[in-house]
């Protein structure tokens, strides 16, 4: 079950990196400076639809697995055998002493 959580965490890390990566290579919508004046022009090597729909499909599933990966560190964490409070192991607090005046 240990390896399995350690597996699903470096598959999130991942997908994390990809899904940063994937999201800033997108431009806007007439980002470029064709699309200020109204051009039809891109500078893609794709044309202007190609890669917004590549780059729209690989968010899209990334963010998917991001979705399932951490579901599922949340699943496995909580049947583990990890401990549910942080105080739970500490010892109880003992009495204030009283002063006597």
């Amino acid at each position: 079950m240990n390896i399995l959580f350690y597996f699903v965490v470096a598959v999130h890390v991942i997908v994390c990196l990809f899904l940063i990566g994937v999201v800033l290579l997108q431009q806007g919508r007439s980002a470029d400076l064709a699309g200020a004046f109204g051009g039809q022009g891109s500078q893609t090597a794709f044309g202007p639809r190609a890669a917004a729909n590549v780059l729209t499909r690989l968010t899209t599933w990334s963010a998917v697995i991001f979705m399932i990966t951490s579901l599922s560190l949340t699943v496995l964490y909580m049947r583990g055998n990890h401990s549910r409070s942080v105080l739970s192991g500490s010892a109880p607090a003992s009495a204030p002493a009283k002063s006597g005046k």
